[in-house]
Order: C-alpha cells, then sequence, then structure tokens
C-alpha cells in the first residue's frame, strides 16, 4: 500500500439544515490520481474543501503528512496551501488583471521568489502546458481551453506535493477537455503530485488510479453510481 498522504476520518460538515457530509471517510496515497465521483449536491466538493483546509469539517479530523489540520493556525494553513498544496478550479479564476505569465509566477512571489526567477520558471509551466506563447496575453484574450492549461501551470508552478482539482475540465467541450486531462495528468505524473480530483464524469475519471464515490455526503464504491 503507498504511503496515505492526506486522510480524513469520519467527516461531518453541515451548510445551515443541509448536511453535506454526513461521516465521510477518505485517504489519499502519495503520488496517485484520486477520481471523487457522485452526482450534484453528494458532497463530494465540500470534501475536497475540508481535505484541502479551505473550509473546516463541523467534526472527524484530517492529517496531512501526519499533521492534524485542524492543529494548525490560519497562517500556517494558508502557508500550506501555498507552497504544498495547489488547486485547479472549473472557471480557472485567473487574476484578470494580470497577463498569463504573471498569473503562473503569482505563487511563486507569494512565496517570496523574485519576479525574474519566478516568471522564468512560469514560462517553463506554460510551454510545458503548450500555451508558451500565450504568456503576454490576458486571461479574457485567450479561449477557456487555453485559460484552464494555464491554470494547470498556475498550480503546478510550485510542484505541490498535493493538486485539488474540481471539476477542471467543467466548462469545456469534450475536445478541449481531454486536452487539458491529457496535458495534466502527464505533469502531475512528472512531479510524483498526488491529484484529488472531483468530476461527474467517467471520461475524466479514467485519467485516475483509484475512485471513489460520494453519494449522500458518505463515501461509497465505484459501482454504486447509477
Amino acid at each position: 500500500m503507498a504511503e496515505s498522504l492526506l486522510v480524513g476520518r469520519d467527516l461531518h460538515k453541515a451548510f445551515g439544515p443541509t448536511q453535506a457530509l454526513r461521516g465521510a471517510d477518505v485517504a489519499v496515497h502519495a503520488g496517485e490520481i484520486l477520481a471523487v465521483m457522485g452526482p450534484s449536491g453528494s458532497g463530494k466538493s465540500t470534501l475536497l474543501h475540508c481535505l484541502a483546509g479551505i473550509i473546516a469539517p463541523d467534526s472527524g479530523t484530517i492529517h496531512y503528512r501526519g499533521r492534524d489540520l485542524a492543529a494548525m493556525n490560519d497562517g500556517e494553513r494558508s502557508a500550506l496551501r501555498r507552497t504544498e498544496f495547489g488547486f485547479v478550479f472549473q472557471f480557472g479564476q485567473l487574476v484578470p488583471e494580470l497577463t498569463l505569465l504573471e498569473n503562473v509566477a503569482l505563487p511563486l512571489r507569494l512565496g517570496g521568489v523574485r519576479r525574474k526567477a519566478a516568471e522564468a520558471t512560469a514560462r517553463e509551466w506554460l510551454d510545458r502546458l503548450e500555451v508558451g506563447e500565450l504568456g503576454d496575453r490576458r486571461p479574457g484574450d485567450v479561449s477557456g481551453g487555453q485559460g484552464q492549461r494555464v491554470a494547470v501551470a498556475r498550480a503546478l508552478v510550485t510542484r505541490p506535493k498535493v493538486v485539488f482539482a474540481d471539476e477542471p475540465t467543467g466548462a469545456l467541450d469534450s475536445l478541449n477537455g481531454e486536452k487539458v486531462m491529457q496535458l495534466f495528468t502527464d505533469a502531475v505524473r512528472d512531479t510524483q503530485a498526488a491529484v484529488v480530483l472531483v468530476t461527474h464524469e467517467a471520461r475524466v475519471a479514467a485519467h485516475s488510479d483509484r475512485e471513489i464515490v460520494v453519494r449522500d455526503g458518505r463515501v461509497g464504491h465505484p459501482e454504486l453510481v447509477a
């Protein structure tokens, strides 16, 4: 069994009267791509946000490399998300005022890397995601598929240990979505990052090493998907 890098146990989370998680258990192993599947409203995105330390569960525990996220202060959790975690969201969430190169360099700059070195590394990642010629453009000047490749480059530029991807191709057509997933999975396998991949699409989950299913806030097995 591969090392468990990130472990959530008996996770509960409610938003008002709505129970999003009802005792979910999950373990993410080092270097694996884990697909988290389930219907809309099942709690899969809530599970991702809890594992990433973006929101805190109401009860249960989350350990990353043996450290309890609940025992960390806000600054420690922020540093963790900046240096060891990477994020890819459905709509990219690039900063519209910055060029694509500046967007990818931003996590490095926030970590104290000098501008020239940060942008040199960012350019390497843009080249790797096959959008290197677009570095001087802004997000509003490129297609959705191109923008999502930039979002992947930004997520990987710090070489994180875990990448959280929430419906990363949900806003793309099937052709662009497949291209983004292929580039994404090739890159994370090269860096040996683990991936928590939230999706409701079987073609996206096919890129993973393992699948779990979230239904009604609990984690089940792939064969339970209708």
